[in-house]
């Protein structure tokens, strides 16, 4: 009997969950959440329960099943599809930040602080409100937190933020002639290097591979894999090979098209020839 007890006790772990995808802002990261047995879809906005409380969000992927171990757990649970009130707070939420920044704006002034201040954010039922910042060096803003409070009457919270966070959140238009990449559809920043501008045979001036915010373009990252596979199979800039003309230098490469350019020398001199790598072969250097 006392077997039988511990067997039904015994729980299993679900092989598979059904989730949401959320995005709190547009082209801001996606977070998951347990819909709770609610259909939703693609385009609804929803309120959800965060750390911080409820929130409103919109919801960038519908329902489906993933397998369990792609789930970080605990999902927090989808409270309802927004209805017409949550909607009309969240835009009443929009109108207050507006106000607030221009109010903070006031106080960073009469504080003095070398801070500039980027963007205002109130949690859905106005707990808290939230001020994000940029900063050369660090800033001492304790007054600064007791002085807002004092106006606002609600949580008062200051985040300092990086110069990529800074463009995401501000937006704007590349040199391309499209939006930002990082504040249109991008969910996270991703790793970029000047390598990979090496590699696809871009100018390193700097003016030129840096976006606004004065990093690296994230877009250099786009084709990174495809130029890494293609040079995995062209003979580099200075390798001999071998062609249908005799063995020559490779002087430049196309990765994209594979047209290289080999340098023959002979009793006339050098002369420079054109061939896809198709049809040369590398040779093995000497050691």
């Amino acid at each position: 009997m006392e077997e039988k007890e511990i067997i039904n006790e015994t729980q299993t772990t679900p092989e598979s969950y059904e989730i949401v995808g959320v995005r709190f802002k547009e082209g801001g990261k996606i977070y998951y959440f347990a819909p709770e047995g609610k259909t939703i879809e693609q385009g609804q906005c929803v309120i959800i329960e965060t750390a911080r409380g409820l929130e409103y969000g919109f919801v960038a992927e519908g329902n489906r099943t993933v397998p369990a171990k792609d789930v970080v757990l605990p999902l927090r649970p989808v409270v309802r599809i927004a209805n017409d009130k949550d909607k009309k707070q969240y835009e009443y939420n929009k109108e207050l930040e507006v106000s607030a920044m221009e109010e903070c704006k006031k106080k960073i002034a009469e504080h003095g602080l070398e801070m500039k201040l980027i963007e205002a954010e109130y949690t859905f039922d106005n707990s808290k409100l939230m001020f994000y910042f940029t900063a050369e060096s660090r800033v001492d803003f304790r007054e600064l937190v007791k002085d807002l409070a004092s106006v606002f009457k609600t949580r008062i919270e200051l985040r300092q933020i990086g110069i990529r966070d800074e463009a995401k959140m501000l937006g704007g238009i590349g040199i391309c002639g499209r939006p930002f990449c990082c504040a249109s559809f991008m969910s996270d920043f991703v790793q970029v290097s000047i390598k990979m501008a090496k590699e696809q045979n871009l100018s390193l001036n700097s003016a030129k591979i840096s976006g606004a915010c004065g990093r690296l373009m994230c877009c250099l990252r786009y084709e990174h894999e495809a130029y890494e596979s293609e040079a995995a199979i062209t003979p580099k800039v200075g390798s001999k090979v071998s062609t249908p003309d005799g063995v020559g230098t490779v002087t430049e490469a196309n990765l994209l098209t594979g047209d290289l350019k080999v340098k023959f020398v002979d009793d006339k001199g050098e002369n420079i020839r054109g061939y896809n790598r198709d049809k040369v072969k590398q040779l093995p250097k000497k050691e």
